[in-house]
C-alpha cells in the first residue's frame, strides 16, 4: 500500500533527553491512524515530527516521490501536510471565513498574491465541516466546539492529502466529540485523507481507527488493528491499571473497560450491610 507520510527510526529529544526512542510510522490514504498511550509517552511529539515542528535526532519523516521531508520549502510541505495542534489563540475581530481562509496561506506568495482556487477550497472546508451558515460570525462568538470546527476547517482549507490533529476531542462535549469524530471518518473514507491523531480516548480510537500505534515511555509498544493492539494485558501493562477489552455487540470493535478498585470492592459493601 502506498504511503501518503512515514516516519521511520525516529528519535527525538527534549534539552538532550531522548523522549521517544526508534518509533516508526506511516500513513496511508484513506486510512486513520491512532496514537494511544499514557501521558508523557511520546504521542504528541511523534506527531509533531511528523509535522517538521520536531527535528529528529536520527531518522527522518519521509513523503512518496519525494524522500526526506525536510528537503522541501516550508511551503511545499504544508501543501501536502497540515496539522491541527492542541492549543490555538482565539482570533478577535474576524469572522469564520476570515480564519478559515488562512489556511490558504501556502498557496500566495509576494510576487502572486492571487490564489485561483482559494474561493473552491474555503468554501469546500465551510461545506464538509457545516460552517457555510455561520460564515460571517465572528470567532470570538463561538462555542469550543464551533470553534475547533473551524480550525478543522481552516486545515481542509489548506487542501493537503495529510492531516494531523492532535487531541482533537479535548475540551469538547460528548455531541461536539462524536461530530468530530465522524466528520475525521468522512475525510478518510470519502475524500482519501491520511490521518493521523493522538487520542487519550481508548474507546474513541478503537471505534474510528484502522491502524493503532500504542507508545509507552518512548517506545512503540505495539503497532497494528486496534484487535491487535487493544490486548486486555498489554494496555493493563502500560497503563497501570487492569483493563478489560470487549467486542462492541453492534460494531464488532473493541470496547475498553478499566477496572476500578471502587467498583470491586461494592459488591461486598453491599453484602455486608
Amino acid at each position: 500500500m502506498t504511503f501518503a507520510l512515514a516516519g521511520h527510526d525516529l528519535r527525538l529529544s527534549y534539552d538532550r533527553k531522548t523522549v521517544v526512542h526508534d518509533a516508526a510510522i506511516d500513513l496511508h490514504p484513506g486510512r486513520i491512524t491512532a496514537l494511544i498511550g499514557p501521558n508523557g509517552s511520546g504521542k504528541s511529539t511523534v506527531l509533531r515530527a511528523m509535522a517538521r515542528l520536531h527535528r529528529p535526532d536520527h531518522g527522518q519523516v519521509t513523503l512518496p516521490d519525494v524522500g526526506d521531508a525536510q528537503s522541501l520549502h516550508p511551503k511545499e510541505f504544508a501543501r501536502r501536510v497540515t496539522m491541527l495542534s492542541q492549543n490555538r489563540p482565539t482570533p478577535t475581530g474576524l469572522t469564520v471565513r476570515d480564519v478559515v481562509r488562512f489556511g490558504r496561506h501556502p498557496y500566495r506568495t509576494r510576487l502572486r498574491g492571487t490564489d485561483p482556487d482559494g474561493p473552491r477550497a474555503v468554501a469546500h472546508a465551510m461545506t464538509v465541516t457545516g460552517l457555510t451558515e455561520m460564515a460571517d460570525r465572528p470567532v470570538d462568538e463561538l462555542s469550543g466546539g464551533e470553534l475547533q470546527r473551524v480550525w478543522l476547517a481552516t486545515c481542509l482549507a489548506q487542501d493537503t492529502s495529510v492531516l494531523l490533529l492532535d487531541e482533537p476531542t479535548n475540551h469538547l462535549d460528548l455531541r461536539y466529540q462524536v461530530e468530530l469524530l465522524d466528520l475525521v471518518c468522512e475525510l478518510a473514507r470519502e475524500h482519501q485523507v491520511a490521518i493521523g491523531l493522538v487520542l487519550h480516548d481508548l474507546n474513541q480510537a478503537a471505534s474510528v481507527a484502522d491502524h493503532v500505534v500504542l507508545l509507552d515511555r518512548g517506545r512503540v509498544r505495539a503497532s497494528g488493528s486496534p484487535h491487535e493492539v487493544l490486548d486486555p494485558a498489554l494496555l493493563s501493562e502500560v497503563y497501570g491499571i487492569e483493563i478489560d477489552v470487549h467486542l462492541h455487540p453492534v460494531s464488532g470493535r473493541p470496547t475498553c473497560e478499566p477496572r476500578s478498585r471502587r467498583l470491586a470492592v461494592a459488591p461486598a459493601v453491599a453484602a455486608a450491610g
